[in-house]
């Protein structure tokens, strides 16, 4: 239960403090003095969207307070609550510029954490339920969730996704298969002109570089040659001059040692010439053929750009796409073999979907049996007492030669079917029901199976919409039957429901220096008395409406103590 809520800055509510207590509670007021504003608040501090918009004008920033007593049911967010803590703290914040933040007992968390507590601790029902409740998709989750078939419904989603892929991949393959002959002499010519060409990673960069030598073969030629003379051939060349460099150093070392470190330097760069004029006498040799090797490089190079052009800018990419070829060329040469498997798969996945879904709609069936039953029994307690509630499930058969048709939600379609009055026939409840008759059957459905989270606040935002008289009077005594087992919060602006409440509070609005504030307050009995007196005539309120509120609040709660 919702034991304190604070907000500050949300739209018309510049700060208000919000105690409230266990049972039954009601919020009344003036259209438009903000009591769906206190309702938005308690959405935004479970997770819900937010939007700078809400934020109160000139204000930097909106924040939203709440304080829940700690219940076991939540135990999985236990990190966020030290030991033997007795509350929860939610906190949301959100600025006009920026990102918002969020709060349990204090740690900062992603907002989807508090949406994930706030839909274990609050249910909020509000007038768009009768909307989802004339959906048909809505009926078949309400059915299911009733029956307790959320595992083996995720069962059956996963089968069908698992077998509609699978069947695509079939597809795809046989349309291949049409033209599978001609596919394959094509893949492999390509296949067959890249391995010819016995391609290598590097090679054209080394080819272009070899070329651009022989091109220049005669300037290179020219160097080399000089190159030769300086270091080896010439008379004075630097390998005759290191000779004789070498054996007046070597003379000197006998008679001073100190000669011996730089006679070594010597030798060593002697050899280092020797190996450089040995390199020049090769490079010579080489560029003997030059003309004949200038010609195979420039056939290899067409070669490679020829390919280039069919398969890819580099090497690289040419051999990437001879790899592609290679396993499409071996897909299609096993195309038969590989039909031949997805056949044997489908069928096994088709007989485990099968196999689930009829677990699942024995489970759907069993289940709409007791539906129907504490549905009826619930609005009849709501005034519909010869009413006739019945779920219609239609099963689509299972043939495996229409697997595209499979549905993730198994092999029922269900339709909640009513008839209101006694002689009348069960007729969709999207077509025949009033709004006043859709607010009890939706009142039952969202208080069905409750009675297991005793500790969940249920809040209820003007879901008496269109209603009054004998049916608003059932549904007050249904929402403080509720209240008997969980905290029930109800915006309200019919009297009959208001004097039903245990705690009543009235949101007021008002101007003060061109500004809007909206207050809360919560009103002792004969301030109930005024305001019940109001919902029953409005402004004008005579001595005979405070009489009549009185009574009805005095009636209403003695009904309710007993």
């Amino acid at each position: 239960m919702i034991r304190s809520l604070h907000i500050k800055n949300l739209a018309t509510i510049e700060e208000i403090e919000l105690p409230l207590q266990d049972g039954f509670t009601i919020l009344t007021g003036e259209t438009g003095s903000g009591k769906s504003i206190i309702i938005d608040g308690i959405r935004l501090v479970l997770g819900e969207k937010s939007s700078p918009d809400m934020i109160r004008t000139g204000k930097k920033e909106t924040s939203v307070e709440v304080i829940f007593p700690f219940h076991q049911a939540i135990a999985n967010f236990k990190d966020y609550f030290p030991e033997k803590e007795e509350e929860m703290f939610l906190q949301r914040k959100v600025p006009a510029k920026g990102t918002g933040k969020a709060y349990i007992n204090g740690i900062h968390v992603p907002n989807r954490k508090l949406k994930e507590l706030g839909v274990k601790i609050v249910d909020i029902y509000g007038q768009n339920d009768h909307v989802f409740l004339l959906n048909l998709e809505y009926q078949l989750n309400y059915l299911d969730d009733f029956a307790g078939a959320s595992a083996l419904k995720k069962d059956v989603s996963r089968l069908a996704r698992e077998l509609k892929k699978i069947f695509k991949e079939k597809t795809e393959l046989e349309e291949k298969e049409k033209e599978r002959e001609q596919r394959l002499d094509f893949l492999e010519f390509q296949i067959k002109e890249i391995e010819g060409a016995q391609l290598k990673p590097g090679e054209e960069e080394d080819l272009r570089n070899t070329r651009n030598i022989l091109k220049n073969a005669e300037k290179i030629g020219s160097l080399v040659e000089s190159a030769l003379s300086i270091s080896y051939s010439q008379e004075n060349s630097i390998s005759s001059l290191l000779a004789q460099l070498q054996n007046t150093v070597h003379n000197l070392v006998d008679f001073d040692k100190t000669f011996k470190e730089t006679e070594d330097a010597i030798n060593q760069f002697s050899i280092t010439i020797q190996e450089f004029s040995d390199f020049l006498f090769k490079f010579q040799q080489k560029q003997d053929a030059a003309p004949e090797r200038l010609e195979e490089l420039e056939e290899r190079l067409s070669q490679i750009e020829k390919l280039k052009r069919k398969y890819g800018r580099n090497i690289e990419e040419i051999l990437s796409h001879l790899g592609r070829v290679k396993q499409e060329y071996e897909e299609l040469s096993t195309s038969q073999e590989k039909l031949e498997d997805l056949d044997k798969e489908i069928q096994k996945i088709f007989n485990e979907y099968k196999s689930h879904a009829e677990k699942l709609s024995d489970l759907r069936k069993k289940n709409a049996d007791k539906l129907e039953k504490d549905v009826e029994k619930e609005i009849s307690l709501l005034g519909m007492k010869k009413a006739r509630f019945k779920i219609k499930i239609d099963t689509i058969p299972l043939k495996p030669e229409s697997i595209e048709s499979v549905k993730e939600s198994g092999t029922e379609e269900v339709e909640f079917l009513i008839s209101p009055n006694p002689g009348e026939d069960l007729r969709p409840l999207r077509k025949v029901a009033s709004g006043g008759e859709l607010s009890r059957v939706m009142l039952a459905l969202k208080t069905i199976g409750e009675e297991t989270d005793t500790f969940k606040t249920m809040i209820f935002d003007e879901i008496d919409s269109g209603i009054g008289g004998k049916t608003a009077e059932f549904v007050a005594q249904k929402l403080r039957q509720l209240s008997r087992t969980h905290q029930v919060i109800c915006i309200t602006h019919l009297p009959q429901i208001a004097s039903f409440a245990t705690h009543h509070y009235k949101i007021d609005k008002k101007i003060d220096k061109e500004r809007t504030f909206t207050s809360v307050k919560k009103l002792s009995f004969e301030e109930r008395v005024t305001e019940i007196a109001r919902l029953l005539s409005g402004t004008r309120i005579t001595e005979t409406t405070l009489k009549n509120a009185r009574e009805m609040i005095s009636h209403n709660l003695d009904k309710s103590a007993c």
